[in-house]
Formats: structure tokens, C-alpha cells, sequence
């Protein structure tokens, strides 16, 4: 979905800048009296949403997943409170066809292909961007090419003006939920060209809250359960701690990050049948090193060099006899590594040649488990040609992938074998036309054709995975304009509309079904077939009043038809799921933020609307869901004491009080709070 961009200074090479400064690009960018705005207009060929700098502040945003609520086209599966899980799926085509970087490298999860959002606080990321397709700079690592759509997540980096050589700021945040989350960030600068800069988080919370969880019986109407009680179980302690190096060389950048995630929370489950008193334990500690060299060779040809390893453990634990008694650890590596040529034939013509390989392992303790082994190897040729009034991308990615497994935690009479080979060949083409050289008004289009590989569990989970699975296909064509006036002296001094029409297709999608005639054993098979029919709006206003007051309302609204047409052996279902929506994707749904600014003063209006659904393809009315909407407010002052910068802020969450469920028996919170408070030297 195109929209505008809020836009944070960067560096660039050898470049020293402060923090509120703007780095210029041909991307076009006004000033609106303290709040930047950057479009992607003309410059930028592949539709994108971006959030950064003060907006994204202003969002009542505990984690990553929060913030990714007010994008267009994006849906958020939230099980509930501060730990809950959450993921997040664009325009319907499954969170496993997300990739999600940070600062440039995937965040990957070979086990389940989910990534977690809601364990990415928001206290340390300074701008984050969605892309349908990919990005448009094609000056990237192979992997980028390969997903459907992409959350590029960016972390806070270190700038100094010439009289400054430590930065610090201290955040803490209470409320709700017996909320204490404090955080510290320190940057120094330890020579002109290395600076270096340590984050490190903590959060506890009980994640109490009341609900009222009602259910009637849907022929004659009646009541069955009608029930107020605490959340329970729900609570979280988790430790987040970055640490980064950047430096500048000659002609190039370079920078090292560590990341280290732990966490014990308590998974409150499903309230089925009036049963919320669940006791489920989950233990996360996740732990990654990457670095990146950027650096101009000769003229016109420039190299970028990526790699990483990751360490992740999980481990899950069931104690409830009356149910099944589980406890179950999941063992996870990667090792990545990525190099990218980018050769400019002209002025007008760029040449990319990236090639990436990827290692991955599973372990686990689970009874009949193999251990799988996953050698990924990828290659993308990308140009990028800029003809006049018409910008022109386009892309071939190469996937080849290996897999071995060892025996693990199977009898020596095992006969599993690893799945087979695969190799595919995948393109992605885009393009932009400015029609009128006067008006800042774009036409844009774009067509992709990209997978997402079985993941291990798909394959090789106990009796339940199937090494015959072939990739899950998606076929995505977008047509979209762009429109900008800027109208400087005016109240209304920047408008700005939006809107992209797309449809997908998901084949060979895998989905569970049942193993032979009994209903008690599932297998994984690629019979799903989806199609997705939509259109994205986007329309922002920027206004200037007198005696500095300002006022930017940013409006996204989503339509979608998302069918499913799988066939299915039993005539019965076959009859009532066949083209019905698929779970959890509302027909219409949309956003509001609104914001005030007056002086060092901040006052922010947040509305998200989530329509009517089904939680089930099968779309009767047990299944039905009704829509949900939720309005949040927050304000905001700073002010300035000798060399201290202070801000407090106070967030009201769900002000009405509303009962309602994301996903079907996992109530959300109702009305809450919470206080802020910052200091920065």
C-alpha cells in the first residue's frame, strides 16, 4: 500500500548529523513546522507504508505488532495481553509468506516460519516500513526478493553533534496490568568515524485484566455462559539487551549488532466452554549476532557483504494431567551469509547479482523427533531503470534447497527419509509512470511470483508432518497511484491520497487434514487455494493554524475478498467452506491517528476497526465474529531542565471499555493505562 512516510534523518557515509536533522533525497520531502514528511511520490517504484520518528511515538504501541495495527492491508492475530503471541499477515496471504529484517538482516524461524512481534519492544526502533512485494532499492541481499511482503524494522543509531561524545536517555513506563518496564539506552562516540551504543530492557507485568466472556446457543438463542472473571496465567518477565558498533571507512559503512531475548510467560489459552483457568508455561531466549560492510569499490560499482548466526530456545510446558502432559524444548540455529554486486551500466541503468546461503538445525526432545538440517542456497539478478517519466524494476530469484536428518529421538528401526530437493526459479516485476511533469501524481503496477518453503514442523513433526510437501505459491498483481498537493500558506498546507488494487493467489497452500478415516490424526498437504481480491486507501492531511498549533490525520481503510476454494473429500464441508472467506479476514477494516501539536504539547487520537469475520472458512453462523473497534488517546509534554531533556507522556488504551476478541476465545483488554516517563542527555 502506498503512503507517506514520516520521515527520521540518516546518515550517510562519513556523514555527522544530529538527531532531528533530515538526510535529502530526490524522494521530495516538506516541513510542516517540526513534523517531517517524506513521500515515496515518484522516487520509490514498489508500494509502501512507513512509520517513524514522532508518530510512531505517539502510537499507544507497547510492542512492534501494536504499531503494525495502523498499517493498511495488514491483519494482527493478538492471543491477548502484554505476552500474548502475535503475528501478523498481509493482505491475507499468511504470516508464514511475511519476512520480517531487522536492521537488514531476516529474522528466521525455520521451526514454525512465525516470527513473534509482540517480543520487539518499541522503546528502541526508530522507523518501521512495510513492503507488498519487496523494497525498491534492489542494492540488497538475495533473501530480501524472497517473500510476498516484508517488515523492515530499524533500530535507533548513534548521532552526535560536534560538541557531544555520550548520549543517554532513560525510559520508564508503568500501568495496567501491575506494569514495570524500565529501559536504559547509552551511544558514545569513540572515535569520528566508530561510535558504539548498548540497549537493555526489562518487563514484568501480571497480565491480569477483567473480561467478560459470553456465549449463547445459536438455534434458540439462549444463554449458555455468561461469565466476569480475571485473565489469568497471562503474566511475563522478559530481559531484552542490544549492543551495536558503527563505523565509517572510505567510501563505505560497517556495523556489528548483538541481540539477546529472554523470557518466562504464562500462556493463558483458549476459555472454552466456560473454562479460563489455564496453566501453560512458555520459556523463549533468543540470541543473534550480524554485522554488514557496505562499501563503493571502483566507480559505479558497489559491494555489500551481510552474515549472522542465531541461537534459539523455546520450551513449552503442559502440566495438566486431565489434558496431556507436555514438556517439550525446541533447539533452533541459522547461520546466514549474503554478498551483493550492484554495477550502474549508466546514469539511468543498475545491475544487482546477490547471492546468500543459509544453514539451519532443529533439535528436540519431542518422542520420534528427527533432527533436520537445512542448506538454503539463493541467487538474484535485479535491474532498476529510470526512462524518462517511467521507473522500471525487475527481478529473478534462484532457491535451492537441501535438507538431511539424523536419526534424533527415534527407534533405530526409523525408516524417515529427508524431504526431497527443491529448486525454483521465481520472477517479480515493477514498474512506475509520472503522466503530468507538473503534478507530483503516479501510476504504479507491479506483478510477483514468490513461495514460502514447507517449514520444519510442516515436514517432520511427529506424526503429524509430511516430506512430500511441495512450496506454498503466491501470485500477487498490485495497481496503484499516488497522488500529493502541497499548498504552502494554506490551513490545509499537505494532502495526500492513496490507493492500490490487488489481487493474490495462494496455491498449493498446506493445510492439516485428516490421516486416513479416523479424526484424531492430522497430516499436512498441499490442497488449499486461495484468492484475494482487495483495495487499500490512504489519505493524509497536514494543517497549520496560527499560534504554532499544527494537526496531521493519517486515514487507512482496507476491503478485502479472501476465498477460499480448496477441495475437500467430504461433500458436506466441501459445500459450506468452498468459496468462503478464510479465518479471521474481515471484509472491511480501517484506522484513524489524528495529532495535535502545540509547542512542546503532543495530544494523539488513535481508532482501529476490525469488521465483521469468520472464524472458520466455513462461514455459518457459529462461526461468525462480530467487528471490534477500539479509540486510544494519548498526550505528551517535553521540557528542558540545564543539559536534561524530559518527556512524559500518559496513554488511556481502549477508552470505551470495549469486550472483544482478536481471535475467537482469547479476550483482549479492556479500558487501561499507562505513564511514561523519559530523560535524554
Amino acid at each position: 500500500m502506498i503512503t507517506f512516510l514520516a520521515f527520521i534523518g540518516t546518515r550517510s557515509y562519513g556523514q555527522k548529523t544530529n538527531r532531528d536533522s533530515t538526510h535529502v533525497d530526490t524522494a521530495g520531502i516538506r516541513m510542516l513546522r517540526g513534523v517531517t514528511i517524506s513521500t515515496i511520490g515518484y522516487k520509490e517504484v514498489i508500494p509502501s507504508q512507513k512509520l517513524t520518528g514522532e508518530n510512531l511515538k505517539s502510537l499507544n504501541s507497547f510492542s512492534v505488532a501494536d504499531a503494525i495495527r495502523y498499517f493498511a492491508g495488514v491483519q494482527v492475530k493478538d492471543y491477548g495481553g502484554i505476552g500474548g503471541l502475535k503475528t501478523v499477515d498481509m493482505r491475507s496471504m499468511g504470516t508464514n509468506h511475511m519476512g520480517v529484517f531487522y536492521d537488514g538482516i531476516q529474522l528466521g524461524n525455520a521451526q514454525n516460519g512465525q516470527i513473534d512481534l509482540g517480543k520487539f519492544s518499541m522503546d528502541n526502533i526508530e522507523s518501521i516500513a512495510v513492503y507488498n512485494g519487496q523494497k525498491s532499492d534492489i542494492f540488497q541481499p538475495a533473501k530480501d526478493y524472497g517473500s510476498s511482503g516484508s517488515i523492515y524494522l530499524r533500530s535507533r543509531k548513534p548521532a552526535f553533534d560536534s560538541t557531544k561524545t555520550t548520549n543517554f536517555k532513560g525510559v520508564f513506563k508503568t500501568g495496567s496490568f501491575d506494569l514495570i518496564n524500565p529501559s536504559v539506552l547509552w551511544e558514545q562516540k569513540i572515535s569520528e568515524n566508530v561510535h558504539y551504543s548498548l540497549s537493555t530492557e526489562y518487563i514484568k507485568s501480571s497480565g491480569r485484566y477483567p473480561f467478560r466472556y459470553k456465549r449463547v446457543y445459536h438455534n434458540s438463542g439462549a444463554t449458555a455462559w455468561d461469565t466476569t472473571a480475571i485473565r489469568q496465567n497471562g503474566d511475563i518477565e522478559a530481559w531484552r539487551l542490544e549492543s551495536g558498533l558503527y563505523g565509517n571507512i572510505n567510501r563505505g559503512a560497517w556495523n556489528v549488532k548483538g541481540y539477546f531475548y529472554d523470557s518466562e510467560r504464562g500462556i493463558p489459552g483458549a476459555i472454552v466452554n466456560n473454562v479460563w483457568k489455564r496453566s501453560q508455561r512458555q520459556w523463549d531466549r533468543n540470541f543473534f549476532i550480524q554485522g554488514g560492510l557496505q562499501k563503493n569499490i571502483v566507480k559505479g560499482y558497489d559491494v555489500q557483504v551481510n552474515a549472522k548466526y542465531a541461537n534459539d530456545y523455546m520450551r513449552y510446558l503442559n502440566p495438566d494431567t486431565t489434558l496431556m502432559y507436555l514438556d517439550n524444548n525446541f533447539h533452533q540455529q541459522e547461520w546466514y551469509a549474503s554478498i551483493a554486486n550492484k554495477y550502474s551500466v549508466s546514469k539511468k541503468i543498475d545491475i544487482n547479482l546477490s547471492t546468500d546461503f543459509q544453514y539451519n538445525t532443529l533439535n528436540s526432545n519431542l518422542d520420534g523427533f528427527v533432527f533436520p538440517k537445512r542448506f538454503t542456497s539463493l541467487v538474484a539478478l535485479a535491474t532498476a531503470a529510470e526512462l524518462g517519466p517511467v521507473k522500471m524494476q525487475g527481478s529473478l530469484l534462484g532457491t535451492f534447497v537441501n535438507e538431511q536428518i539424523t536419526r534424533g529421538n527415534t527407534s533405530t528401526t526409523d525408516t524417515s527419509v529427508a524431504a526431497p530437493a527443491k529448486n525454483e526459479v521465481t520472477p517479480a516485476f515493477f514498474i512506475s509512470y509520472k503522466p503530468f511533469a507538473k503534478e507530483d501524481f503516479n501510476l504504479r503496477a507491479f506483478y510477483k511470483n514468490i513461495f514460502r518453503m514447507p517449514t520444519f514442523n510442516d515436514l517432520y513433526y511427529t506424526d503429524i508432518g509430511n516430506i512430500s510437501l511441495q512450496p506454498e505459491y503466491t501470485h500477487q498483481y498490485n495497481l496503484g497511484f499516488a497522488y500529493r498537493k502541497s499548498r504552502a500558506g494554506s490551513v490545509l498546507s499537505e494532502f495526500q491520497l492513496q490507493s492500490d488494487f490487488y489481487y493474490n493467489q495462494v496455491t498449493n497452500k498446506i493445510v492439516a487434514v485428516p490421516k486416513g478415516s479416523g479424526m484424531y490424526r492430522w497430516m499436512m498437504m498441499n490442497i488449499g487455494d486461495v484468492e484475494i481480491r482487495g483495495v487499500d486507501v490512504v489519505a493524509d492531511l497536514a494543517f497549520t493554524f496560527p499560534r504554532e498549533i499544527l494537526l496531521n490525520i493519517r486515514t487507512a481503510y482496507t476491503y478485502q475478498t479472501a476465498r477460499d476454494y480448496t477441495t475437500r473429500k467430504n461433500p458436506e464441508l466441501q459445500k459450506i467452506t468452498y468459496g468462503g472467506q478464510i479465518p479471521y479476514i474481515p471484509w472491511h477494516s480501517g484506522s484513524v491517528i489524528s495529532t495535535v501539536q502545540y509547542k512542546s504539547w503532543r495530544l494523539n487520537y488513535s481508532f482501529i476497526y476490525v469488521g465483521e469475520r469468520y472464524q472458520n472458512s466455513a462461514n455459518i453462523p457459529e462461526n461468525y465474529e462480530q467487528p471490534w473497534y477500539t479509540n486510544d488517546l494519548s498526550a505528551s509534554k517535553n521540557f528542558a531542565f540545564k543539559r536534561y531533556r524530559f518527556r512524559i507522556a500518559a496513554e488511556l488504551n481502549n477508552v470505551l471499555g470495549q469486550d472483544y476478541e482478536v481471535v475467537v476465545n482469547y479476550p483482549m483488554p479492556k479500558r487501561n493505562y499507562k505513564i511514561i516517563l523519559s530523560v535524554e542527555l
